[in-house]
């Protein structure tokens, strides 16, 4: 169904005609319209930004000046959010634990200096090495404890493998070992429910599954919130106000919208709406970004070979990690070959009059990893080429 935000090949192909291939792109308007669905889906809660899905700074800028409600930053290395502090970015919460010493040190610093990076933890192993780092440098370092918002049904963990706190009094003790130290602070809470937030239930040609899948998800929002407010009053009850309560994606704002405890969500593959977060029943994100590979070989009349375009994204292996062609409509990959390092064959038969050197817009089945291939991002509005954005790669930076 045609939207005001359908575009169409010959849009795409008008817009970049002076751009070689392959080479990324943005479309502004349509990142406009994910920014407002996100404000949407959020409720009134603040947003901060997963920039593990955007890994472009001057895209996360244009993000955080777009509403007040955007604020700060959801990390994935403390390298990164060092880096971000230098780039005038601030608010910094790093979603993984760090163990490098150095780092760490650093961390401690800035953290005095300027309050800006708290670290994530769920063990005391992680405060012991935070506690060293941070008498070592003579400094403090904030700490957020990582919640676990896994859920158990049928007898299967739903949800992602990362961090044992589930217990109040586990939670507590930890809570209780960052208050007694000298050199740590408790700065907030955070709890991802994955299982909501990443699993897609509106699957094409899954129909089946994606019921299965909505019956799943709705059990466990109903454990996660109580499970979550259970855990914030735990902590409240020591005596320790919190700066902040971190939880959701871009597939459970909703959810954590109507959450009283939750101070703010996280939102970060929306913006750029790939092709898993466009199987979510609740929520509609739209295509903003994606790349471009040339036609190079013709092999056969329906088959248009392409340079490159193999750029697979994280999860588990399978098809729904690879790129897909987008535009023309109707194209497809091969299912013997699929998208490939140096060359992707195309399996095409519409309308379009398709020639060597013509553009294949793909879209990436992830998001974060598509700027981890290409320098720079090409930013359209209204049929037009209007500015060209440095991707962290782009900048030289290469955090994971």
């Amino acid at each position: 169904m045609k939207t005001p935000h359908t575009r169409t090949y010959q849009n795409y192909r008008k817009t970049f005609a002076k751009i070689a291939a392959p080479f990324a792109f943005v479309d502004l308007d349509l990142l406009d319209a994910n920014i407002a669905q996100v404000l949407s889906y959020s409720g009134d809660k603040p947003v901060r930004l997963g920039s593990k899905s955007i890994r472009c700074a001057p895209i996360m800028r244009k993000i955080l000046a777009a509403d007040p409600r955007f604020r700060g930053v959801l990390c994935f290395t403390a390298a990164e959010a060092l880096w971000l502090f230098e780039q005038g970015f601030n608010d910094l919460l790093v979603a993984y634990p760090t163990w490098d010493m150095a780092q760490l040190e650093a961390v401690a610093r800035h953290t005095t200096e300027t309050p800006e990076i708290t670290l994530m933890a769920d063990c005391e192993e992680h405060l012991a090495r935070y506690e060293l780092a941070a008498s070592q440098a003579g400094y403090v370092i904030r700490v957020c404890l990582d919640l676990d918002m896994g859920t158990n049904h049928l007898g299967l963990h739903f949800g992602a493998l990362r961090t044992t706190l589930r217990d109040p009094n586990k939670v507590i003790d930890l809570a209780r070992r960052i208050l007694d130290s000298p050199h740590l602070e408790l700065d907030g809470l955070m709890g991802y429910e994955g299982q909501i937030a990443g699993t897609a239930d509106a699957v094409p040609g899954q129909r089946a599954m994606n019921l299965v899948k909505r019956a799943l998800k709705r059990m466990s929002s109903a454990e996660v919130v109580d499970r979550r407010a259970m855990l914030v009053q735990a902590i409240e009850a020591l005596g320790c106000p919190l700066r902040f309560v971190n939880a959701g994606g871009s597939g459970s704002l909703k959810l954590n919208a109507g959450e009283e405890v939750v101070t703010e969500v996280t939102a970060g593959s929306a913006f750029y709406g790939p092709i898993l977060f466009g199987h979510h029943a609740d929520y509609t994100y739209y295509p903003a970004a994606g790349f471009a590979i040339p036609i190079v070989r013709q092999p056969t009349p329906d088959i248009f070979t392409c340079l490159g375009g193999g750029y697979t994204s994280s999860g588990a292996g399978g098809p729904e990690t690879l790129p897909r062609p987008h535009l023309p409509e109707g194209a497809k990959l091969t299912p013997f070959e699929g998208a490939g390092e140096v060359q992707t064959p195309v399996k095409y038969r519409g309308e379009e009059r398709l020639s060597l050197g013509d553009p294949i817009f793909m879209r990436h089945a992830k998001a974060g990893e598509l700027c981890e291939r290409f320098e720079r991002l090409y930013l359209c509005r209204d049929e037009e080429v209007v500015e060209e954005a440095l991707t962290y790669r782009g900048q030289g930076q290469c955090f994971l």
